[in-house]
């Protein structure tokens, strides 16, 4: 039977029609940086199902291109030079920890308060940038009208910036969160009841199993750590909640409202607690199987021969280390029988080994899933430790800043991380955590265990992350899944009031027994020894 070949176009424009028919509009509003590469793993898979993608991207954005192929660019002028800045914070922050030697606790302390104030400062720089956008954005009146005439599905946002959610309200459209930081804290304490006897605070690197010293150290840092969020995120956004959406609307609960949070975590990687039926956990969401790596890079992993290969990273922020910490990692690495790959952009080391090879950039979820590869050096980013448990490879962290020391601390508690201070590093130390990391099997079997737990799932993580967007698309928003609790005061959702009326009530009750009981005894007791006399 031969089909004509104006059937066949006829055929494909109805396929095509199809294909945009099914798709929905989705309007996404990211945090630059680290966190736009797990976004855009969404995005790209959203773009493969049919669906048409707009992103708002600030004008001096570090990652976000304003041209792709997956995407429509809305460009908001922004004069904070994110990149700059985020440089000059990292050398800082860098700096401080290196003068961490640990040599006395005052000394430590001065150090932790001095590193605090200078995050503290980076942090509310970041979100006053943000909230002269989203008001750049607000009085665009022509923007925003086509915003509405878009008609968009839903709104896609990483609520470490609240742009997204004023903007998912504004256009009364649904709500979908990639999320593990919000501007208020880690999620979970946000929506989910968190009782901090067995709930770590994030920073403290504690485990779900608390001595008392460390949960009276673990409420305090709860108390100071939501304390300090409130006073860097409060004073850029909740002015811009009440100029465009009214004094009456509650700034608290506005981040809170999403109809579904995409957890960039699991119960592999995170401790056991209360969720939300809402919450949907998509840890290693954008982990894949390897794909074969570039000759030269092949050639020099085989080169290893059995005694194989080990990665070094520190992520995509941190390209460079100070030279005489460069050249202390080259010398114990000089020492490994194994061949080194590794990521760095800084002045290469005079001392640096013929078993290491330095570049620019490395494929490294290809790499972790070569099987020539037995440890990964990592700065402990959520995106690269859960690339190290899909892969099942044994980690030697080397935390430097936000929460790679409790993802790292999470690793190494359930068996799979050495962890080495940068401020104490020295070639002796450092070679001796990769040694054991290296030739302790208990470190790589427990990974491999891991790791085979985490892919024992019904349904990829990334299937699960957009069957959900779809889901809210599908039904517009998912209502029925949020709880009430969001909408109460604190007052309310502990039952103070319960619990105060119970106690005035047990209180009226033994008050008027005990007057009875007076009365009576005085009647009875006090009235006999009236008539004797």
């Amino acid at each position: 039977m031969k089909v004509s070949h104006a059937s066949l176009v006829t055929f494909t424009l109805l396929l095509i029609q199809l294909s945009s028919a099914s798709g929905g509009k989705i309007l996404v509003f990211p945090l630059d940086g680290s966190h736009w590469v797990n976004m855009k793993v969404l995005i790209e898979e959203l773009h493969d199902k049919g669906h048409a993608v707009t992103v708002v991207r600030a004008s001096d954005s570090w990652y976000i291109k304003e041209k792709s192929p997956l995407y429509t660019a809305v460009t908001i002028p922004s004069p904070n030079r994110f990149e700059e800045n985020f440089e000059i914070f990292l050398s800082r922050q860098l700096e401080i920890r290196l003068r961490d030697k640990g040599v006395s606790l005052w000394s430590r302390f001065w150090t932790f308060i001095e590193a605090q104030q200078v995050s503290v400062d980076q942090f509310s720089h970041l979100h006053k940038g943000m909230s002269e956008m989203i008001t750049q954005m607000f009085e665009d009146e022509n923007l925003m009208q086509s915003f509405l005439e878009a008609k968009y599905d839903v709104v896609l946002t990483d609520p470490g910036i609240g742009g997204g959610a004023m903007l998912a309200r504004w256009l009364q459209v649904p709500l979908v969160f990639n999320v593990r930081w919000t501007i208020q804290g880690e999620a979970h304490l946000l929506i989910a009841p968190s009782p901090l006897s067995y709930v770590p605070f994030t920073a403290t690197e504690f485990t779900d199993k608390m001595t008392f010293t460390q949960r009276v150290t673990n409420v305090l840092s709860y108390i100071s750590g939501m304390y300090t969020l409130s006073y860097i995120t409060e004073p850029h956004y909740k002015p811009l909640v009440k100029k465009y959406f009214g004094p009456d609307v509650d700034y608290s609960t506005f981040n809170l409202n999403a109809d579904i949070w995409l957890m960039r975590n699991d119960f592999i990687f995170e401790f056991p607690r209360p969720t939300m039926p809402n919450i949907v956990y998509m840890g290693g969401f954008q982990c894949k199987s390897p794909k074969p790596l570039a000759a030269d890079l092949e050639e020099f992993v085989q080169s290893s021969g059995d005694h194989g290969v080990v990665i070094m990273s520190l992520g995509t922020l941190v390209g460079e280390l100070p030279q005489h910490i460069a050249e202390e990692i080259a010398a114990a690495f000089a020492q490994l029988p194994q061949k080194v790959l590794w990521r760095y952009m800084g002045k290469r080391p005079a001392n640096l080994a013929n078993n290491t090879l330095i570049v620019n950039w490395l494929p490294q979820n290809d790499l972790l899933g070569h099987p020539k590869t037995r440890v990964f050096i990592t700065h402990g980013g959520t995106n690269s430790v859960q690339e190290a448990i899909y892969h099942g490879v044994a980690v030697v962290g080397l935390p430097l800043f936000y929460d790679q020391p409790d993802n790292l601390s999470r690793i190494r508690a359930k068996g799979g991380a050495v962890i080495v201070d940068i401020a104490m590093l020295d070639r002796h130390i450092f070679g001796d955590a990769l040694m054991t990391a290296l030739y302790n099997s208990s470190y790589r079997e427990t990974m491999q265990t891991l790791s085979r737990l985490h892919r024992d799932q019904p349904m990829k993580p990334l299937d699960k992350a957009v069957f959900w967007i779809e889901y809210v698309i599908r039904h517009k928003g998912a209502p029925h899944l949020q709880t009430h609790s969001y909408k109460m005061s604190w007052f309310v959702y502990n039952s103070v009031d319960v619990i105060a009326t119970l106690l005035t009530v047990f209180l009226l009750i033994t008050l008027t027994c005990f007057t009875i009981v007076r009365f009576l005894w005085r009647m009875i007791f006090v009235g006999k020894k009236v008539k004797h006399e």
